[in-house]
């Protein structure tokens, strides 16, 4: 339950690279996730390349801290033969969690930028990482080591015990 209390959006990154042996844990830790009749709608794009992730962090009017991650992550949905079409959204977003749980664990940052359900960012992402037809843009996990800031606040204890209902 660590990281899950640890996790937080991180915006600033170090210049530092992100080693292979934990972007494979990112993916590993993606593809644990659970998804409708264990349809695994998921498709992922590893972008290391500066210019792209400049690009990316063009895409939406809260994608900018993506400009100074050193990797970023595209999770992009399956588009046909899928047997529950109406939960991709839902695989991916445990996807996507799985992925900013990890990066916890191995000690990187990451924030989670959206991209569904709005056209213009899929297009956008579609444009600089040439996706294909058949794969949908979904959401940039932007990532790095973090840069310590003299603003972090502590995490806050979120549990709110008027919104729990026992039946």
């Amino acid at each position: 339950m660590n990281e899950i209390f640890a996790r937080r959006s991180i915006r600033k990154f170090l210049p530092t690279m992100v080693e292979d042996e934990k972007i494979e844990q990112l993916l590993r830790a993606a593809m644990a996730a659970p998804s409708a009749g264990n349809q695994q709608p998921w498709e992922f794009y590893v972008v290391r390349d500066k210019r792209v992730i400049q690009d990316l962090s063009h895409c939406s009017p809260y994608a900018g801290c993506a400009a100074g991650a050193s990797l970023a992550i595209v999770v992009c949905s399956r588009d046909e033969n899928m047997r529950f079409p109406a939960f991709i959204n839902l695989d991916l977003s445990a996807a996507v969690e799985n992925i900013l749980l990890e990066a916890v664990h191995l000690d990187l940052g990451a924030v989670w930028l959206g991209v569904a359900p709005y056209k213009a960012r899929e297009v956008l992402v579609r444009r600089s990482l040439g996706v294909p037809q058949g794969l949908t843009p979904f959401a940039i996990v932007a990532m790095g080591y973090p840069q310590a800031t003299a603003e972090e606040k502590p995490r806050e204890d979120r549990y709110d015990p008027s919104r729990v209902h026992y039946v």
